[in-house]
């Protein structure tokens, strides 16, 4: 049941990458801690092994349409570099607890962020496309 559980998972992920470019991450880990039972820190950790095929699949899909800005992709993944092994560092040092808080923050203002942009978006194509027209 846990192998089924992780195969939808991975499909799940799968298609949330494709459609708004996440690494997965905000399926993965969630999911793995609730339904599949792993810790935080095994959670995140296997997370970023398994969004290496996602990543590469959908880049090469988004690249195919020339959607990638490579100049910004390879400034990102260098920084990334040095970033994600201090990051796996403090993670492993981290309680369980602390991971958590701290991972349920970053989605909660992720969402936030979202939401105010969308709106705001909203608000700049309502003011561009004028007054609508008035019945004579």
């Amino acid at each position: 049941m846990e192998l089924l559980a992780v195969a939808l998972l991975g499909v799940a992920a799968g298609v949330v990458a494709g459609l708004f470019g996440v690494g997965g991450g905000v399926i993965f880990v969630p999911a793995l801690t609730l339904v599949v039972g792993l810790s935080q820190l095994h959670a995140e950790a296997t997370s970023l092994l398994a969004i290496v095929p996602v990543a590469l699949l959908g880049s090469w899909q988004q690249r195919r349409h020339g959607h990638i800005r490579w100049r910004d992709a390879g400034v990102i993944g260098a920084a990334s570099v040095v970033t994600a092994i201090a990051g796996a560092f403090i993670a492993d040092a981290a309680p369980e607890r602390v991971l958590r808080i701290a991972f349920a923050a970053l989605l909660v203002v992720t969402a936030a962020q979202l939401c105010l942009r969308s709106r705001r978006d909203a608000r700049a194509r309502a003011a561009a496309a004028g007054p609508p027209p008035t019945a004579p």
